[in-house]
C-alpha cells in the first residue's frame, strides 16, 4: 500500500510544492481574512479610521455592515435597530467622512452642517462624547444645544463660527432657530435618533417644523427601535427615495424559543400566572418578563406578587421617566424576579440574557406577540413564552397561528412531559393547583383594602381596554366558536398524581346518555316521557347525524362547512344568470394586466415600510382617548387623519408645552447681542485712547477719490516688474541716501569733539 502523502509526491503533471512557499501562502491568507470585512474596507477616510483604532473598535456589528455603506452613497436611510446594537456609529462615521470631504467644505462663517436629533438630554450627552471621540483627529468641531441650560451660552455657541456638527433635543434647537432665525441651509446631514422615541414624547410638531427649514439637497438618516404608523407617515413626507434596514427586526421567531399555550378561564389568570411563575423562576432561569395589557393590570399585579413573595418591579407609559428607569435597572441588576410591563413602556427594552416571557394578557396582534416574546431566545440562547389563553383571546391565538404558519397541539398527541415536552402544545393547568391558588388572591382581597381597589379598576380598566382593542378576524371568531377548549393538563405542568383526575373528568366530558333530563327524572307513563319518547321517532336519525359531525369535526376527519353559504330553498325561483360584459379588442383597462405582480417584486420603501410598521395600543384610557380625539375621518382619503388643533395656522409646541405662532419670538437674542456690543465697544474705546486719531471724515469726496486712485496706482507699480533702467535708478538713489546719512553721522562727531 502507498500512503498518501508518497501519492500526493508522485502525482503525475504537478511538482510537490516546497514547505517554505505553503507557509508563506497560508501566512498572507490568513492577513487578508484578518484584514477583510472591518472598517478599512468601507472606504473610510484616515482620520476616521484613526479615531476608530483609538476608540477600540476592531470589528462592526452587523447593523453596522448593513447601514454604513449605504450612507456613504448618500441615501436617504431608515433603519430599524434594537437599543445597544451599536447604530450610533452607524450615522456618526458616514456624517464626519460627508463633512470631511471636498464637495461639502463649509462656506465663510457657515461651519453648521451636521445636526443630530435626540429624544432625551442624556441620549444626546452620549452621543456628542461619542462624536469627539470618533472625530479626534478630524479637526471638526461639535457642540451640544439642550433644554435646561443657559440659552445666553447656546447662542454664543451658535452666533459667528459655530460648530460643524450639533447634538440637540428637538425643543430647544427650534427655540435657538426663532429667536436668532438661523438659516439651516448649508445643512448636508440629519439624523433622527431614536424617532419612535421622539414621537412618543410629543416632538412631532418641532421635526416637522425643523424638516420644512432644511434644504432638499441634505441626506437624512433615521433610526428607530419600532415603527409606528406616524413614524411611517414621517419618514414619506420628509425622506427622499429611502432605503429601509431591518436587520435586527424581523417577524420571524427564533428557532430556539419555545412556545406555550395555557387554557385558563379568565377570573383564574392571576392564580394561573402564579402557579406559573412558581414552575418557571429556577436558581437556572431567575427572572422573567410579565406583560399586561393596562397600567392598572400593572399595579394590581405588582401588588399581588408581593403578598405572594416574589420580588418584582413595574413600568408603564405614564410613570415618571426617572422611575421607570430606576425600575429596569433594578431588573436589569438583577435585584427582583420578576418585570411587569406594558408594550408602550417595553418598546426599545433591551434584555440579553432574559430566558423567559409570560403575556397575562393576549396580544390582539401577531405583530405584537412576536415583539414581546422577541426578547427571549437572542444571540442562539434558548427561551421560553407562555401565553394565558381565555375564551375571548382564542379567536385572536387562531390569527397568530395562521400567521407564524403553526399549529395547535393538544396534550393528548404529546407523549414527553415536564421540560422535554415540544413548542406549541395547548394545555390547561391542574385544577387542585389553580382552586388553592385562587382562593389565596381571593383572601388577598378581601384582607387587603389596597389589592381589593386595584382588583375592582383594574376590571373597569378592562372593560375599557376591549373597546379599543383591535378585533379578531371574522374568520378567525367563525372557527373559534368551532375550536374545543383543552381541558388535559399541559405537559409541561403535567404532575403524575393528577393525571388520574383529569382523565375521569375528559371521559365524563365526552359521555353522553341516551336519555335526556326529562326521561330520566320521570315515570314511564308522564307526559313528559311519552312526549320525549315521540320527538326522537320523528327527529332521531337528524339528531344522531349531527352528533357524528360534530364528532369527526373535533377528530379533524371532516372539513367545517359553517362558513359555506346553504343552497337555494325549494319554494325560491332560480335567479337569472347575469351576461358576461364582453371586451373588444379596443378595450384599454384602467390597470395593467400584470399590476399585482409587478407590486409583489417592487423594492420600495412604502412595501417595506407597511410590512415592518407596527402600532401599539395605549395603556390608559386617558392615553386612548387623546388618541382617538386626534383623529377624524376624511372622506375624499377614506381613512383617519390627525385634525389640526390650530386650525390652520402654523403653530408650535414649546418647551414649557404651551403653543405659540411659528414665527414668535420673545427678542432675547437681540438684548443679548446689544449688551455684547456694548461690552465689545468699551474695549475698543480704552484701546483708542493710545493710538492717533484717524483723518477727519469730513473731507470732499473728490480727495477720497484721488487718495484711492494714488493707492492702487502704487499698489500696481508694487507689483509691476522693474527693468535695468529702474534698477540703476533705484539703487543710485539708496547710495544717496546712505551717503547723506554718513555725511550727518561725520558732522555730529566732530560737533562733540
Amino acid at each position: 500500500m502507498v500512503s498518501t502523502k508518497e501519492m500526493e509526491d508522485h502525482l503525475p503533471g504537478f511538482d510537490a510544492p516546497e514547505e517554505g512557499e505553503n507557509q508563506n501562502e497560508s501566512q498572507t491568507n490568513k492577513k487578508k481574512k484578518k484584514a477583510s470585512g472591518g472598517f478599512q474596507s468601507m472606504g473610510l477616510s484616515f482620520p476616521i479610521i484613526k479615531g476608530i483604532t483609538k476608540r477600540g473598535y476592531k470589528q462592526p456589528t452587523p447593523i453596522q455592515r448593513k447601514t454604513i455603506p449605504i450612507a456613504l452613497t448618500g441615501k436617504d436611510l431608515v433603519a430599524m435597530a434594537r437599543t445597544g446594537s451599536g447604530k450610533t456609529a452607524c450615522f456618526v462615521l458616514p456624517m464626519l467622512e460627508k463633512l470631511l470631504s471636498p464637495n461639502a467644505k463649509p462656506l465663510p462663517g457657515k461651519n453648521f452642517r451636521g445636526l443630530i436629533l435626540s429624544p432625551t438630554r442624556e441620549l444626546a450627552l452620549q452621543t456628542l462624547k461619542f462624536v469627539r471621540e470618533l472625530g479626534k483627529f478630524t479637526g471638526l468641531t461639535s457642540a451640544a444645544i439642550l433644554g435646561g441650560e443657559s440659552i445666553e451660552q447656546q447662542f454664543s455657541v451658535m452666533s459667528g463660527t459655530a460648530p460643524d456638527i450639533v447634538v440637540a433635543t428637538p425643543g430647544r434647537f427650534l427655540h435657538i432657530c426663532i429667536e436668532m432665525s438661523l438659516k439651516l441651509d448649508n445643512i448636508k446631514v440629519i439624523v433622527f435618533d431614536e424617532a419612535d422615541r421622539l414621537f412618543e414624547l410629543g416632538f412631532g410638531e418641532q421635526l416637522r417644523e425643523i424638516v420644512a427649514r432644511l434644504p432638499s439637497t441634505r441626506q437624512t438618516l433615521l433610526f428607530s427601535a419600532t415603527l409606528p404608523k406616524m413614524l411611517v407617515e414621517f419618514a414619506r413626507a420628509g425622506l427622499t427615495d429611502p432605503m429601509l434596514v431591518r436587520l435586527d427586526v424581523d417577524w420571524k421567531l427564533p428557532s430556539t424559543l419555545w412556545l406555550g399555550w395555557i387554557a385558563v378561564r379568565a377570573e383564574l389568570k392571576t392564580a394561573a400566572l402564579l402557579i406559573l411563575l412558581d414552575k418557571v423562576l429556577t436558581p437556572k432561569t431567575p427572572q422573567a418578563v410579565v406583560f399586561a395589557a393596562t397600567k392598572h393590570h400593572v399595579e394590581h399585579l405588582h401588588l399581588i406578587l408581593q403578598q405572594a413573595g416574589i420580588t418584582s418591579t413595574y413600568a408603564y407609559s405614564g410613570l415618571d421617566p426617572s422611575a421607570r428607569k430606576i425600575a429596569l435597572g433594578r431588573f436589569t441588576n438583577k435585584k427582583c424576579s420578576v418585570l411587569i410591563v406594558t408594550d408602550v413602556a417595553a418598546r426599545g427594552l433591551d434584555l440579553p440574557a432574559l430566558d423567559t416571557v409570560i403575556n397575562y394578557n393576549f396580544p390582539a396582534k401577531p405583530k405584537l406577540f412576536v415583539h414581546r416574546v422577541g426578547r427571549s431566545a437572542r444571540a442562539g440562547r434558548a427561551g421560553r413564552a407562555f401565553s394565558l389563553i381565555a375564551a375571548e383571546d382564542v379567536a385572536h391565538l387562531l390569527d397568530l397561528q395562521l400567521f407564524l404558519g403553526a399549529e395547535l397541539i393538544y396534550p393528548s398527541q404529546v407523549l414527553e412531559r415536564g421540560s422535554a415536552c415540544p413548542s406549541g402544545v395547548w394545555g390547561a393547568i391542574p385544577t387542585s393547583q389553580l382552586e388553592l391558588r385562587h382562593q389565596d388572591v381571593r383572601a388577598w382581597e378581601k384582607n387587603y383594602s389596597e389589592i381589593e381597589d386595584a382588583a375592582r379598576v383594574c376590571a373597569r380598566g378592562w372593560m375599557q381596554y376591549i373597546k379599543w382593542r383591535e378585533p379578531a378576524s371574522a374568520e378567525a371568531n367563525k372557527r373559534a366558536k368551532t375550536t374545543q377548549f383543552p381541558v388535559l393538563t399541559h405537559p409541561f405542568l403535567d404532575d403524575e398524581s393528577d393525571s388520574a383526575a383529569v382523565n375521569m373528568i375528559e371521559q365524563i366530558k365526552n359521555y353522553t346518555p341516551k336519555g335526556t333530563i326529562l326521561e330520566l327524572s320521570t315515570k314511564n307513563d308522564s307526559p313528559m316521557y311519552l312526549a320525549m319518547q315521540k320527538k326522537k321517532q320523528v327527529h332521531g336519525k337528524t339528531v344522531q347525524k349531527v352528533r357524528e359531525i360534530k364528532k369527526l369535526k373535533a377528530e379533524g376527519a371532516l372539513d367545517d362547512t359553517s362558513n359555506v353559504k346553504s343552497s337555494r330553498p325549494p319554494n325560491q325561483p332560480p335567479r337569472k344568470k347575469k351576461k358576461e360584459v364582453v371586451r373588444d379588442e379596443n378595450y384599454i383597462s384602467h390597470f395593467a394586466s400584470d399590476q399585482h405582480t409587478e407590486m409583489g417584486m417592487a423594492v420600495n420603501f412604502s412595501a417595506g415600510a407597511e410590512a415592518a410598521s407596527l402600532e401599539l395600543g395605549a395603556d390608559s384610557g386617558d392615553a386612548a382617548r387623546a388618541h382617538s380625539h386626534a383623529l377624524r375621518w376624511d372622506r375624499k382619503r377614506k381613512k383617519m387623519v390627525h385634525v389640526d388643533p390650530d386650525g390652520g395656522r402654523k403653530m408650535i409646541r414649546t418647551e414649557s408645552g404651551g403653543r405659540v405662532p411659528a414665527s414668535y419670538r420673545s427678542g432675547r437674542y437681540d438684548e443679548w447681542r446689544k449688551r455684547n456690543a456694548a461690552d465689545a465697544g468699551s474695549d475698543d474705546e480704552h484701546q483708542d485712547k493710545n493710538r492717533k486719531k484717524a483723518a477727519s471724515e469730513f473731507r470732499p469726496h473728490w480727495v477720497k477719490h484721488n487718495e484711492r486712485v494714488a493707492k492702487k496706482s502704487s499698489e500696481a507699480k508694487s507689483k509691476e516688474f522693474k527693468n535695468k533702467q529702474q534698477i540703476v535708478k533705484e539703487r543710485i538713489r539708496k547710495e544717496k541716501i546712505k551717503q547723506k546719512l554718513k555725511f550727518k553721522m561725520n558732522k555730529k562727531k566732530k560737533k562733540k569733539k
